[in-house]
């Protein structure tokens, strides 16, 4: 069941890819949905059994490497971890599959996109069931590489091809990190395969490496690996563009796949992590740090689909910073209740989408929930669990989160419990700012666009309704089995905790202000947004205009994408076309052209000889005679 769980997306990859153009679109996309339902239905068995058995295992697939003394098996790890992504990617990705079959039904080549869309999800299955480093980097770049793909799928827009471009580079940064890490790992340990590196890791603890501990030093390099896929502050500038692709691609990549990956290969690699406190304090500021940032500019976004993929960069700082604290169970339980609510988000920020002619901006919008009432219903759920209001998925998780960072007993976990209750504020904020600009108040698009407003046919409101059931109930069916009273028989060491136990039992123990406080700053973002946007609608323009330089600022999202441009693109730019004109064209092309620039210009001479007059070679030929005649007569002399 686990194999064909990680294979059959492979399978509707290869049917939708290479035989799209004969058995044509519609058996090729359904073809697609096919083997996700098969590999949804086995990972959720898979998932069953190891809940209830916690009996890990490896699957060999077959002999990757044999080199000399080095030899690497393709197997799959079987255990708790990888079947908790296993179900959560298939499941959630069938229904985007699902979805997609109306969003795209009027696209020009569904074949094509469906082809990418499974490899994606096959590649993603491939990283989170890797039994060592280079398999889970096989299946690292191949996300990578599946997200160039679909972010630039309408390959005719400019700036879907930047977007594109602009994610590969960005994740490229982080990779080469990851490659660090991967190559330092093998260095210390000699083996990339996990259970050898996590049985080694006790034993290594005191080596060093250019002067610094080596343990320490994978973990900071892997995590920076994670960082780029996970867009941690920093390397995060990707992710609002790849908004430019299809919203079942921003609902993929946001929700389930892609950008989780950091985060779980921090919680794979916690065996290591638990010896490596200043690479976890690390974790730990920079999630918290991307939570309130990511969060603060959400608050001004206008793109309806780049506020939620704002919200995404600042859930998984969440999830970092609970990992960063050693609560990597908690960090997982919110990765999991997240993939629900924020695929559906987004999956109804494509509903509406649809219904309002492609128009993204929710300034244009207004006045339209009684004619999309079931978009708008799973809307509000979406954004009740994202929210963390109680008791949808997100208030069992987020709080979680918030009660384990108070439970470190730690200054970087003060601060991460600090930026995690306002950005809890600023993401009820947003979210209502969304949910009221987008369905209430006067309808504020044109007239066309109001008469044309309707509701998404049945293939896409059927994975929405789906998803909002588990928007609403994932967060209490396992919040026993994540993070609470049977957590340990759940996890089954797939999971450690060496130097972190107390946290995950005293994040039981906090103050009953803990956890009651992410939900009082929810309600209260709630009601600034209603007053804000239905009660006294001029008062945020009047708040713009009475702080330019802090609207402008979170309006350019910190002005990072400016530094980026003005510090690495420039320069690289202008050293690109040095070497072009110069290197290029003067010195490597100037050295052969001139050489052929001479040979041409002494044959046009040798042709200026040939005159065709017998007098001329006469004269010539005396002229050549008397030379050699007097070099003969000096000669003599």
């Amino acid at each position: 069941m686990f194999v064909g769980a990680v294979f059959f997306p492979l399978l509707g990859a290869t049917i939708s890819g290479f035989l799209g153009r004969w058995i044509g679109s519609r058996a090729a996309q359904w073809s697609s949905v096919g083997c996700m339902v098969l590999a949804a239905i086995c990972g959720v068995a898979a998932f069953a059994e190891v809940a209830m058995e916690g009996d890990p295992a490896t699957v060999v697939i077959a002999t990757w490497i044999d080199v000399g003394g080095f030899e690497l098996a393709w197997a799959l790890r079987y255990d708790t971890l990888a079947t908790v992504m296993v179900a959560m990617v298939t499941v959630v990705s069938t229904l985007i599959h699902l979805y997609s079959v109306g969003y795209m039904a009027h696209d020009a080549t569904p074949p094509r996109f469906f082809a990418y869309l499974s490899l994606f999800t096959f590649m993603m299955l491939m990283l989170v069931t890797a039994d060592n480093l280079a398999q889970l980097f096989f299946g690292w770049e191949g996300v990578g590489l599946a997200s160039y793909l679909l972010i630039g799928y309408w390959y005719d827009r400019e700036s879907a091809n930047a977007a594109a471009m602009k994610a590969f580079i960005v994740n490229r940064v982080g990779d080469f990190f990851f490659m660090l890490g991967l190559a330092l790992t093998f260095l210390t340990f000699d083996s990339i395969d996990f259970s050898e590196i996590f049985a080694a890791v006790p034993q290594h603890t005191g080596d060093t490496f250019l002067g610094l501990n080596s343990i320490e030093l994978i973990g900071v390099l892997l995590f920076l690996g994670a960082c780029g896929k996970s867009a941690q502050i920093g390397l995060h500038t990707w992710l609002p563009d790849a908004m430019e692709g299809p919203t079942p691609v921003s609902a993929l990549i946001h929700a389930a796949t892609m950008v989780t990956a950091g985060v779980f290969l921090v919680c794979r690699m916690s065996p290591l992590m638990e010896y490596a406190p200043n690479a976890l304090t690390l974790v730990t500021f920079v999630g918290a740090t991307t939570a309130l940032f990511a969060a603060t500019i959400g608050c001004v976004q206008n793109d309806i689909k780049r506020v939620i993929a704002y919200s995404t960069c600042s859930q998984l700082g969440y999830m970092f910073f609970a990992a960063g604290v050693g609560a990597y169970q908690v960090a997982m339980f919110h990765l999991f209740t997240h993939a629900f609510f924020k695929a559906l988000l987004f999956l109804g920020a494509g509903s509406v989408i649809h219904a309002m002619s492609d128009e993204q901006d929710i300034r244009r919008m207004g006045g339209i929930w009684t004619k999309i009432p079931v978009t708008y219903a799973v809307m509000w759920i979406g954004s009740l669990a994202l929210a963390g209001i109680p008791f949808f998925a997100g208030y069992y998780s987020k709080d979680a989160i918030l009660e384990a960072a108070f439970a470190s007993h730690s200054l970087v976990g003060g601060y991460a419990f600090i930026c995690g209750i306002l950005a809890a504020f600023l993401t009820a904020f947003y979210s209502w700012r969304l949910l009221i600009l987008t369905f209430h108040g006067e309808p504020r698009a044109d007239h066309h666009t109001m008469e044309h407003v309707h509701e998404s046919p049945l293939v896409m409101l059927a994975p929405l309704l789906l998803l909002a059931v588990g928007a609403v109930l994932t967060g209490y069916l396992f919040y026993g089995f994540f993070v609470g009273e049977h957590e340990h028989a759940f996890w089954a060491g797939s999971i450690v905790n060496a130097a972190h136990n107390h946290v995950l039992h005293d994040m039981h123990e906090v103050p009953a202000w803990v956890p009651l406080a992410p939900t009082v700053v929810a309600v209260l973002g709630i009601a600034l947004a209603y007053m804000l946007y239905m009660v006294a609608p001029a008062i945020p323009a009047r708040l713009a205009a009475a702080a330019p330089g802090v609207y402008r600022f979170l309006l350019n999202k910190w002005y990072f994408d400016e530094l980026y441009d003005m510090i690495f693109v420039r320069p690289a730019q202008r050293l690109a076309r040095l070497l072009w004109q110069v290197g290029d064209v003067r010195i490597i092309d100037g050295m052969p052209n001139g050489a052929a620039d001479l040979a041409a210009g002494a044959a046009r001479g040798a042709v200026r000889i040939q005159t065709g007059r017998v007098a001329n070679y006469a004269f010539a030929m005396i002229i050549g005679l008397v030379f050699f005649v007097s070099l003969f007569m000096l000669g003599l002399r």
